[in-house]
C-alpha cells in the first residue's frame, strides 16, 4: 500500500469515527473514583497496564536528555555524529565502545523498583494484571516479582543477550563481568560482538510482541497506561488496539496520545463524545497509591514496598560476577513470580526484614516519575525532555514524527544513518574500552 492509500485509509477510518454509535460507558464517571468503581465489579477481570521510561525515573535512573547532566552530554568524546547513533545496530557493528561505557553506568542491579512497579505485581496477585508491556529495559518489572508470563518487554531487556553474528547466547551476568572489567563482551565461540537482547534501530520488536497483541487486547477490560509519551510505533498505537467499550485510563504529568487525524482511535479525554477515557494528573508512583487507596489496597502496597526493598541489596559497580571468563554462563530461566535474585544483577538476603512497614511519601518516590511525558508533540516539541535508560527506543525515537500508519508493525528508524567511525576488528584477546 503507497503512503498516499495509507493517509486516505486514516481519514476515511476518521470520517466513520465521527458516524459510528458510540457504545455505553462502563464507567460511572471519567475520574479515578470512576475507574476504581469499575475495577471493583464484576465487569473488569483482564488489566493490561502499558508502561514506559517515566515508571523507572523515580528509581533514580538518569536521564539522556538534560543539558548538562544528560547522559548524552557525556557523549561526546566518542565523536558521534548524534548521541542516538549509541543505539543504532549499525553503529554498533562499527563501534560498540560508546554502548558498552554508557551500559557500565546504568546496568541493571544498580537501582530498586518503584511504587509503580509494585503496583502493578500488586494488580497480579488480585487476579486483575493479563499482562504488563513495558517499552523499559530496566529488569525492574522483574525485580519487582512481575512473573515472566505476565511480562512483555516490548524493546527487549538485558536480562540475556547474543552474538549479533552467529547468535550465540549469553547470560546478564556474563555480559555484565565483561562490562565492569571495561572489555567489550565478544563470542567466544566466532569472536563476533555480544550484545544485550534490546531493541536497537534497525531491529525488529520480539516476535511475542507481534503474536501477542491481537489476542491479549481483545480480551482487556481496562487499559492503564503509565510513563510513556505515545509516540513510538508500534508501542504507542496499542491503545486503540483494545475494544471500543474497554475504558482507558493514562497516569502522568500531562496528557498523550490523544486523537488526531493520523490517530482517529486515541484518547478522548476533553472531547464531548468522550464515554470511556480518563487522564489522572500525577506523578505515576502517586497515581498509583492514589488508586490503591481507593481500592482499599494503599496499606498491602506499602507493605510490599517496604517488605520487598529491605531484601534488595544493589551491588557496587566494582562487584564481579561469578560466571566464567571464557565460557558462557548458563541460559536464564524464566522468569517466576518470587522476587528474582542474583540472576538478575541484584542480590536478595536470605531473610524479609522484621520491621515494621512504614509509609510512603509520595513526594520523596516520585519527584521525576512520568517526566518524559513534560514536553509532547502537540508542544510543538518532538523530543522528550527528560528520558532515562528505561526505554532505548523511546529516549532515541524521541524525535520521531508522526508516522503514516497509527499501527505501523517495525520500530521507527532514524531519520538518518549515523556517522560510522573506525573500529578495530575483534582479536583473541578480550578488548579493551
Amino acid at each position: 500500500m503507497s503512503l498516499f492509500d495509507q493517509l486516505r485509509a486514516l481519514l476515511d477510518a476518521g470520517a466513520e469515527d465521527e458516524d459510528r454509535v458510540l457504545p455505553d460507558p462502563q464507567l460511572e464517571s471519567f475520574d479515578l473514583d470512576g475507574v476504581a468503581k469499575f475495577l471493583k465489579s464484576d465487569k473488569c477481570k483482564n488489566v493490561i497496564v502499558m508502561t514506559g521510561a517515566g515508571l523507572s525515573t523515580a528509581a533514580g535512573i538518569p536521564d539522556f536528555r538534560t543539558p548538562g547532566t544528560g547522559l548524552y552530554d557525556n557523549l561526546q568524546k566518542y565523536n558521534l555524529s548524534r548521541p542516538e547513533a549509541i543505539f543504532s545496530i549499525d553503529f554498533f557493528r562499527e563501534n560498540p565502545e560508546p554502548f558498552y561505557a554508557l551500559a557500565k553506568e546504568l546496568y541493571p542491579g544498580t537501582f530498586k523498583p518503584t511504587v509503580s512497579h509494585y503496583f502493578i505485581r500488586l494488580l497480579n496477585e488480585k487476579g486483575l494484571l493479563l499482562r504488563n508491556y513495558t517499552q523499559n529495559i530496566d529488569t525492574l518489572e522483574r525485580i519487582a516479582g512481575i512473573p515472566g508470563d505476565k511480562l512483555l518487554e516490548a524493546h527487549g531487556s538485558f536480562s540475556t543477550g547474543h552474538c549479533i553474528q552467529c547468535k550465540e547466547e549469553y547470560s546478564q551476568d556474563w555480559i555484565k563481568e565483561k562490562v565492569f572489567a571495561d572489555e567489550i563482551p565478544t563470542c567466544t565461540v566466532c569472536q563476533g560482538y555480544v550484545k544485550p537482547d534490546i531493541v536497537f534501530f534497525g531491529e525488529a520488536l520480539p516476535q511475542k510482541f507481534h503474536e501477542s497483541v491481537p489476542v491479549d487486547f481483545a480480551k482487556c477490560d481496562l487499559l492503564i497506561v503509565m510513563g510513556t509519551s505515545l509516540v513510538v510505533h508500534p508501542f504507542a498505537g496499542l491503545v486503540s488496539r483494545v475494544t471500543e467499550e474497554c475504558p482507558r485510563l493514562l497516569i502522568n504529568r500531562e496528557k498523550a496520545g490523544e486523537a488526531e487525524m493520523f490517530n482517529p482511535r486515541g484518547m478522548q479525554f476533553d472531547q464531548p463524545k468522550n464515554y470511556r477515557d480518563v487522564f489522572h494528573q500525577a506523578d505515576c508512583d502517586e497515581g498509583c497509591l492514589k488508586l490503591a487507596e481507593m481500592m482499599g489496597w494503599r496499606n498491602e502496597l506499602e507493605e510490599m514496598v517496604s517488605r520487598e526493598q529491605a531484601k534488595l541489596v544493589t551491588p557496587s559497580a566494582s562487584a564481579a560476577s561469578t560466571s566464567s571468563p571464557t565460557e558462557p554462563a548458563a541460559k536464564p530461566e524464566e522468569s517466576t513470580a518470587t522476587l528474582p535474585a542474583a540472576a538478575e544483577g541484584t542480590a536478595v538476603a536470605e531473610k524479609p526484614s522484621t520491621e515494621e512497614a512504614t509509609p510512603i511519601e509520595t513526594k520523596h518516590l516520585a519527584t521525576d516519575d512520568g517526566k518524559t511525558l513534560a514536553s509532547s508533540a502537540q508542544k510543538g516539541n518532538g523530543t522528550e525532555g527528560d528520558v532515562p535508560l528505561a526505554s532505548v527506543a523511546d529516549s532515541a525515537n524521541g524525535v520521531a514524527s508522526k508516522p503514516a500508519t497509527a499501527e505501523a508493525e517495525t520500530e521507527t528508524k532514524p531519520e538518518a544513518a549515523p556517522e560510522k567511525t573506525e573500529a578495530s576488528p575483534p582479536a583473541e584477546a578480550q578488548p579493551k574500552l
